[in-house]
């Protein structure tokens, strides 16, 4: 049975981290308002990206001078999964849950005999990979020390990702990261970035009898457009990333919070019957001693 000095003790230890995982609450909370907004202002803009580029995707065709970003190498035997993660910890299952989703897509492909390219984006992610599939990952790229992720991040992974895809080590790309919902809800994403995902179901523009018509040609047009469009997405999905871990560090730290407190009511409750118990020793001994004389 622990004495009292040791109860003080633990009480006075969970006193400290309940501070340390307040404080990391609010930290959270003050950073997911502005990466949320960050990540809802670019919503539109890949959406609305994505729609030009099936817009002119349908009026050239799959096929002819189509990039071969468009319709794709030929083949889809050479996967490239770039894996988005925190570089921290301390945020629930959000790593976890996009290293599951990846995980299940690597174990698919290896069933059918697929090859598996992993780029990291994120330290936890390779932490979490590299015990199994070490030998996938390709590359890490981190952004720890940099106060505020921005378009010029998202052009160091296309980069690497154009420079797998152009030395024709991969045939398909697919970028996996958590999309914000709430605070609460953050949903592991895969999206495929190469060959370009082309939205379906859209509602066609009404042209009132009048056609596009496109200068330079639809070819030269999707050359530019393609590239751009892949870091687009691929800067959507560190923002919405962003969002998530905030969100989930704070869903986290806030339970972390109240079980401390839960914590240091069961050790005070338990202190005081020590206390009381102790005390009622000793009167008794005192008592003993008074009446034996």
């Amino acid at each position: 049975m622990p004495s009292l000095k040791d109860l003080r003790n633990r009480i006075a230890s969970v006193k400290s981290t309940r501070k340390i995982t307040r404080a990391m609450q609010l930290v959270a909370a003050s950073k997911l308002k502005r990466a949320q907004e960050s990540a809802e202002a670019a919503r539109p803009y890949a959406e609305k990206m994505q729609a030009v580029l099936a817009n002119v995707a349908a009026s050239m065709g799959q096929g002819g001078n189509a990039p071969k970003l468009l319709t794709g190498t030929g083949s889809e035997q050479r996967h490239l999964l770039v894996v988005m993660t925190a570089d921290r910890g301390l945020c629930g299952g959000f790593n976890t849950n996009i290293v599951k989703l990846a995980r299940q897509r690597i174990d698919a492909l290896a069933r059918e005999g697929k090859q598996v390219k992993i780029l990291c984006v994120g330290r936890k992610g390779r932490d979490q990979l590299k015990r199994l599939y070490g030998s996938l990952i390709v590359d890490t790229i981190e952004f720890t020390g940099i106060r505020r992720i921005g378009f010029d991040q998202a052009l160091g992974v296309s980069k690497r990702v154009f420079d797998l895809f152009d030395r024709g080590e991969v045939d398909v790309v697919t970028m996996f990261f958590g999309r914000f919902k709430s605070v609460i809800s953050q949903v592991p994403t895969a999206q495929r970035l190469i060959p370009a995902e082309i939205p379906t179901g859209a509602k066609a523009a009404d042209l009132r009898g009048g056609a596009y018509e496109y200068e330079p040609d639809e070819s030269v047009i999707l050359a530019d457009l393609l590239p751009r469009n892949v870091t687009v997405q691929i800067f959507r999905g560190i923002l919405e990333n962003q969002a998530s871990e905030q969100g989930a560090r704070m869903a986290a730290m806030d339970s972390a919070t109240r079980n401390a407190g839960d914590v240091i009511d069961a050790l005070s409750l338990r202190y005081n019957r020590s206390r009381q118990a102790q005390i009622t020793k000793e009167l008794i001994e005192i008592i003993s001693g008074a009446e034996a004389l």
